[in-house]
Order: C-alpha cells, then sequence, then structure tokens
C-alpha cells in the first residue's frame, strides 16, 4: 500500500513471489479473512473463537501461495491492527472434483484451466476504520504483468487480456500482481474460494437474505427465484452470485451489483446478534473453514499464515457503521461490440486517492452499472456495542465523538451501495 496507509513493513523480508511452498496455516485466521473479502466485518467473538480453536488450527498445513514473508505465528491477539490494509479475495471456476458436477462448462468440456470469474478488493482504512469493496469485472481487458510460474521462472507479460486470464496464467499471485499494477497500490493478502467453499460457507453462516423485484431465472445457472424475499444458503446461494442471464441488462455488470446485494445483506447478517451471539455458528464457521482449506477449496496467501494479523484486522473492522461499508464498481467502458469492458482509469484515480489519503467516500451514481439492482430502503442500524468510558472518578462519561468528514464525491461513473442501503435485484428485460 501507499506509504501511511498501510500495515508497516519494517523488518519484513523482501516479497518473494515466485514459489509455492508449504506453511503450518492456523487455518480459522481465514474466517476473519472471508468475512471481511465478502464484505463482512466479523466481531469481537470471532477473536475468542481463535482461542478455542487454536491447537487444532495451528497443526494443519495447505499450499500456501507467496506473496511476502511472515515471521513465526504467535497467538493471536484481540487489539486492532494499526494502519490499513487491502485483501484481495476471488472466486474461480475450477472444474476439480465435486465443482464439475455445478457447471455445465465443465461437464461439456468447454473450459480449460481455472480462472478468477470473481475478484473483489477489500480496502480496511486507517482510523477512523472504514470497509471499501471493490469488484473488477472479469471481463475487463488489462495488462498482465510477468507472473510468476510453477518450476521457479515467470511468464511473459501480456498487454491486453480479460482479467480473468490472471488466474489460469500465474495462479493467485499473478492476480494480486495485475491488480497492484491496475490500481498503483500493494495488497497485504490474498484467497481464492472455489464453488464448494462457498457453498459450504454459506450453509454455516445459516444462508443470506436476498430480495429480487420480479420473477427471475437464469437458464445457465438453474436458478429461479419468484418476486420477493428469499434466504439462500447452498448451492442456490452460488447460483445467486453467479446468475447474470435473465436480471439486469444480462452483464457480468449486473451479476457485480446483485453479489454486492448479497454482500451487503451478509454484513448485515454477521453484525446481528444472530451471528455474534451464538457461539455454536461461530464454532461451525470455524469448523467449516478449516475443512474448506483441507479439501483445497480455500486458497490462502502465504501472509494469512499469521492469525495475530488476522484477528486484528476483525477487531479493527468490528463496528464499522453501515454507511462506512461501501460497495463499488471498478468503472469501465464498453468496447468490442459490448461483448468486453476497458477500465476507465481516470474515474478510478478519485476513489483510489481517496482510500490511499484515508478519506470518507460518497457515491453519486447509481446503483449498478450493469442494470442489476435498484435501492429499496434503508437498513436498520444495528444497537452500539460499545460500553461508556469511565471517568477518573468512577462515574461513566459518554465517549467521545470524531468529528465528522467532509467526503469527497466519487464520479458518477462509479457505482455501486452501501451497506446502509436495502437492494433488489432486478429481473432483466
Amino acid at each position: 500500500m501507499a506509504a501511511g496507509t498501510g500495515p508497516s513493513r519494517e523488518g519484513r523480508a523482501p516479497l518473494a513471489r515466485h514459489a509455492v511452498q508449504r506453511e503450518r496455516h492456523p487455518i480459522l485466521a481465514f474466517i476473519a479473512m472471508a468475512a471481511v473479502a465478502f464484505g463482512v466485518v466479523g466481531a469481537s467473538a470471532v477473536g475468542l473463537v481463535a482461542f478455542n480453536v487454536w491447537d487444532a488450527a495451528n497443526s494443519l498445513s495447505a499450499n500456501a501461495i507467496v506473496l511476502g514473508e511472515e515471521g513465526e505465528a504467535l497467538p493471536p491477539s484481540l487489539g486492532a491492527i494499526e494502519g490499513g490494509v487491502n485483501l484481495l479475495m476471488v472466486g474461480t471456476d475450477s472444474c476439480e472434483g465435486a465443482n464439475a458436477a455445478l457447471s455445465g462448462a465443465c461437464q461439456n468440456g468447454d473450459t480449460a484451466g481455472e480462472r478468477n470469474d470473481v475478484t473483489m478488493l477489500v480496502h480496511i482504512s486507517d482510523e477512523p476504520r472504514r470497509v471499501t469493496v471493490v469488484s473488477f469485472p472479469r471481463d475487463m481487458v488489462v495488462p498482465i504483468p510477468s507472473c510468476p510460474s510453477e518450476d521457479g521462472g515467470s511468464y511473459s507479460a501480456m498487454s491486453a487480456q480479460m482479467l480473468n486470464a490472471s488466474y489460469q496464467y500465474g495462479g493467485l499471485a499473478c492476480t494480486v500482481l495485475t491488480v497492484e499494477e491496475l490500481i498503483g497500490d500493494d495488497i497485504d493478502f490474498a484467497a481464492a474460494i472455489r464453488w464448494t467453499g462457498v457453498i459450504n460457507m454459506s450453509d454455516a453462516i445459516g444462508g443470506v437474505d436476498v430480495c429480487v423485484s420480479g420473477d427471475v431465472h437464469d437458464p445457465h445457472t438453474g436458478l429461479t427465484l419468484t418476486a420477493g424475499k428469499h434466504n439462500l444458503a447452498g448451492v442456490a446461494a452460488l447460483q445467486f452470485l453467479r446468475m447474470r442471464h435473465g436480471i439486469g441488462d444480462g452483464s457480468d455488470l449486473g451479476r457485480i451489483s446483485n453479489q454486492q446485494q448479497f454482500m451487503s445483506s451478509l454484513v448485515r447478517k454477521l453484525q446481528s446478534n444472530s451471528v455474534l451471539a451464538d457461539p455454536s455458528v461461530l464454532l461451525n464457521l470455524a469448523t467449516t473453514a478449516i475443512n474448506q482449506v483441507q479439501q483445497k477449496q480455500l486458497i490462502l496467501s502465504q501472509s494469512l499464515a499469521n492469525p495475530t494479523l488476522m484477528v486484528q484486522i476483525a477487531m479493527a473492522v468490528k463496528d464499522v457503521p453501515y454507511e462506512d461499508i461501501v460497495f463499488v464498481q471498478y468503472p469501465t467502458a464498453y468496447a468490442d461490440g459490448y461483448s468486453r469492458v476497458i477500465p476507465v482509469t481516470e474515474t478510478a484515480d478519485v476513489l483510489f486517492t481517496a482510500l490511499r489519503e484515508n478519506k470518507p467516500i460518497a457515491l453519486t451514481g447509481e446503483a449498478s452499472q450493469g442494470y442489476g439492482v435498484e435501492v429499496t430502503g434503508e437498513a436498520a442500524k444495528p444497537a452500539p456495542s460499545a460500553t461508556p468510558t469511565p471517568d477518573p472518578t468512577g462515574s461513566a462519561a459518554p465517549a467521545e465523538t470524531p468529528a465528522a468528514e467532509e467526503r469527497v464525491d466519487l464520479p458518477s461513473g462509479i457505482a455501486g451501495q452501501t451497506a446502509a442501503q436495502t437492494t433488489c435485484t432486478v429481473p432483466g428485460g
């Protein structure tokens, strides 16, 4: 990340992006990662669960993608991380194992390799804490830099490829390098989740509430929903996240806003007492996350091997207000007869400059670049969890409220929503 906006790299070894090595993995760290990467702000209870399953998780091993070097992991601290962080989360279209049955393309042999069909950057600011989730269209044509190969060498750079080719080209490390070049900033943590991983994690959380403003049907995923609200888990949740035919303009841009509706609802659920106050749900999340890594449905960067950092991140964002959890689409323009999109970097620079300068942002554009959702209302705010700070005399004194900062108005070409807004998926015309 830019100087002054990220965790200190002092004392860390230089980045070594050219290898895959086996590392002791305290996998519970991924719970915090997955929560934040789906736009979820975790809770302090996650830290307590981390202590409870520390010994079991610390004994696991998995292939970790090297993004940077970390020292020996220590038991998690409940203190919040200092500075801000960037996390990259990708969803891949693997045809390996049980994933193949979830895709007609896999069964027909129409796909080769594994691609990053969902790519999201989660930026967590320094104090005051805010969360911004940036979704990148899979069909966006971007330069792909030279990426590390499995034999310790490197692949040649390419000047113009679809973003989702980066994972197929060089795995998670290549997608990280590609997004870093696009945004002009460093990425501290990264993870990839396959389809069955999404299914199992959505089951563990007890499903997510979504809304559709009219009947929808996607023949490609097989999902049919009647107008109204639905609680989706398992395969249905995955189908909803993958759905683009039959909603909005049928594009990946419409699908992104559909995913943002899901993530926004997930944020509100994980901040609610139905999750935070239920140890059995939290423990189920921990167990499920561990199982998914063992089954290679979750792929982690080596930097996630340090549970201290991940619990600190969860602690840092647990009380972020809904209005400061913002989901945006990277701005694009259509090209190649509307079959591809290209980045509008001048517009995007306004967003990423504000993030680097730790300034709050305000949306001025539509909720979707692909007409996939419409704003229907405002979510009820959760009850405050903070307790009054006692003064030296022993009497309770309310915590000071920081002065409101002037928000940076994003250009109208940047679409999105906040967790404070409720949205509904719009059927396609």
